[in-house]
């Protein structure tokens, strides 16, 4: 696949808004490192959204997961600093990487969304949700850049 994020690693960083449901919008940053080995197509990635202007705490992600052969569809368990251990799948699309998860043992039955849409080699658009039981819970949309 022609994908520089997730599919190679990387360091990127973001910047974008975040939506919750009762709120109004907030800005969002973020930097991501992709790491990855070919050998048994296992990845791993950790991610830092930070709120400037904001009291909302920072959020951590940490995800483990691995790329089937084919590089087309792709699993994944992830701890999240606000919503725990979390399992998901995705799909690798020419021109877009798609995912969707679901929160383990969650009381609000939480799960999300999220959607890379590459750009180039450099840059992706990012658009995700949350959704508990049937409500839309918060959104994000951002824009990553590849650091070099």
């Amino acid at each position: 696949m022609a994908h520089t994020f997730l599919m190679q690693p990387g360091r990127w960083s973001f910047e974008g808004s975040w939506l919750d449901r009762e709120a109004l919008a907030i800005p969002v940053k973020g930097r991501t490192l992709v790491g990855w080995s070919k050998d048994n197509f296992w990845f791993t990635m950790v991610t830092e959204l930070t709120f400037p202007d904001s009291d909302r705490a920072k959020v951590t992600l940490t995800y483990r997961g691995r790329i089937d052969a084919d590089e087309r569809r792709f699993t994944f368990v992830l701890e999240h600093s606000e919503m725990g251990r979390v399992e998901g799948e995705g799909l690798v699309a020419p021109d877009s990487i798609v995912q969707r998860y679901w929160v383990m043992g969650d009381k609000k039955m939480r799960t999300g969304f999220q959607t890379l849409y590459k750009q180039d080699a450099d840059r992706y658009l990012l658009s995700s949700g949350i959704v508990g039981g049937q409500n839309l819970e918060s959104t994000m949309e951002a824009v990553l850049t590849r650091q070099h």
